[in-house]
């Protein structure tokens, strides 16, 4: 629960900051006014940690200029179109610079086309708030005055644990769609619940996405998913039919169940996959940035399952290669978001590879087949360790004992024959020269089938010697003669 008295002297402290008096003093001298505004002060309010300082102002983008010259050890053009100028500004007690982002007062219009705004600069601090997204983000700290500024409620939002509009939803969404899939992100990173009249201006015009950019919805896609709890952002995008438009095959997990055929509910079990993901991604890498790949992965690893479901005589249902399926959904959906081929080689291989371990707890694999499963999942092995584990959602207590037992297991042989075997390069005795020299052929196709039985040899049998790599590799080209 929200303790005002701890957030007031929070935000005493801020203003307080070396960075905020030294720049408030600059305005001040200089005649502007100057406020934190936005996020800073939620956090502030809310004891999470603040990670930018963004400011709004009477001054325009030159006098804006002028001021933090003296004060900074770098200056930019963020939009100086938008009256955005961007600043390094010195701690004057250390000397130490952090970087900062400061905006004219804006009072925007929307033709409801396009998301490109009609720059208008405002003139009131009060009329820059009113055009923000949210109310808990539509507050203000002047300073050096440490007066805080709340037009719209947003400190009576912050106590209720609500996320609303300034404005009517209607209008906020119609001037930027985009608005709402923010409210999916705040939903989930701040733990609020979305206003009823919100939740429904957001189903009334969810159509209206249609002019935001792909690349724009991917980034909020992306900071959705680096939240703490997405499975909060994505109920809501689900529930009102926005994420149908970007992401279809997330709803299309909730299947049907009729009363003869029975499964476990996909989408609740992919939505757990991911939670399961992210917890045991903290466990393993405390201190790293949240793994987008392995948490799209995570989210979208069933998501070949409609597409192959197949109900059985008796009850049964299959859901035969929806890991294969799955893969390809996978890679054009996130192609059509622009997401970079990277994360896209990343989430389509873990997708692929999802179902590999399963072989593994009917029955243990040979030495050769832990290769094959560390060659297969590449430089993915460990987000492939994750999302298996995470894969796991039966509420039957021994059946889960059993498959984390075996994947303890399958872990530990691979880390026994990395050990051995230097398993992370998995490559044959023979590089593609050297088997040129011993087989006295040239560049070719041949060389590269040669290649391949000289890895696959290295999987079967583990190391083998230069020297008897060279015999059997001159006995299998006498027999392919």
């Amino acid at each position: 629960m929200l303790n005002m008295a701890e957030g007031v002297a929070r935000l005493g402290a801020l203003a307080d900051s070396p960075i905020v008096a030294t720049l408030a003093a600059a305005f001040a001298e200089a005649g502007h006014e100057l406020s934190i505004v936005g996020g800073p002060v939620r956090d502030a309010l809310l004891g999470r940690a603040i990670n930018d300082l963004d400011f709004t102002t009477d001054a325009h983008a030159d006098a804006i200029l002028r001021i933090v010259k003296p004060i900074s050890t770098a200056q930019w053009d963020v939009g100086r179109e938008f009256g955005t100028i961007g600043a390094r500004i010195r701690d004057p007690r250390t000397g130490v610079a952090e970087q900062v982002e400061i905006t004219t007062y804006r009072a925007d219009s929307y033709d409801g086309v396009t998301r490109k705004p009609t720059v208008e600069f405002g003139d009131t601090l009060e009329g820059d708030l009113a055009r923000r997204d949210f109310t808990v983000n539509a507050m203000a700290l002047r300073v050096p005055a440490r007066t805080l500024v709340d037009p719209s409620g947003g400190v009576e939002d912050l106590v209720a644990r609500r996320l609303r509009t300034p404005a009517d939803p209607r209008v906020s969404f119609g001037d930027d769609p985009l608005r709402m899939l923010r409210a999916a992100r705040f939903c989930a990173q701040l733990g609020f619940e979305v206003d009823p009249a919100t939740v429904e201006a957001m189903s009334e015009l969810r159509e209206t996405l249609s002019i935001v950019s792909p690349e724009r919805i991917q980034g909020e896609l992306v900071r959705l998913l680096q939240t703490d709890d997405p499975a909060r952002g994505i109920r809501l995008l689900v529930d009102t039919g926005l994420m149908e438009l970007f992401l279809p095959e997330v709803p299309a997990l909730r299947l049907e169940v009729d009363e003869h055929h029975h499964h476990k509910d996909v989408y609740e079990h992919s939505l757990t996959v991911l939670r399961q993901a992210i917890e045991l991604e903290r466990a393993r890498n405390p201190e790293a940035a949240p793994d987008v790949p392995l948490r799209l992965a995570a989210l979208l690893h069933d998501i070949g399952k409609p597409a192959t479901r197949k109900l059985e005589p008796g009850g049964g249902v299959t859901f035969h290669h929806h890991d294969i399926k799955g893969a390809r959904l996978a890679r054009k959906r996130l192609q059509a978001l622009r997401f970079d081929s990277d994360t896209i080689g990343t989430v389509t291989r873990l997708i692929e590879l999802h179902l590999r371990f399963f072989g593994y707890a009917d029955g243990a694999w040979t030495d050769s087949a832990v290769r094959r499963y560390v060659r297969d999942a590449g430089t993915e092995l460990a987000r492939l360790h994750i999302l298996t584990r995470a894969d796991v959602t039966t509420r039957n207590k021994r059946k889960a004992a059993r498959l984390s037992g075996a994947y303890d297991d399958i872990e530990h042989r691979i880390d026994e024959l990395a050990a051995a075997e230097e398993l992370g390069a998995m490559r044959p005795a023979l590089d593609g020269n050297r088997i040129q020299e011993v087989l006295g052929i040239r560049p070719g196709p041949e060389v590269g089938k040669a290649y391949r039985y000289l890895l696959d040899l290295r999987l079967d049998e583990g190391v083998l010697e230069e020297a008897e790599a060279e015999e059997r590799l001159r006995a299998w080209w006498a027999a392919q003669v």
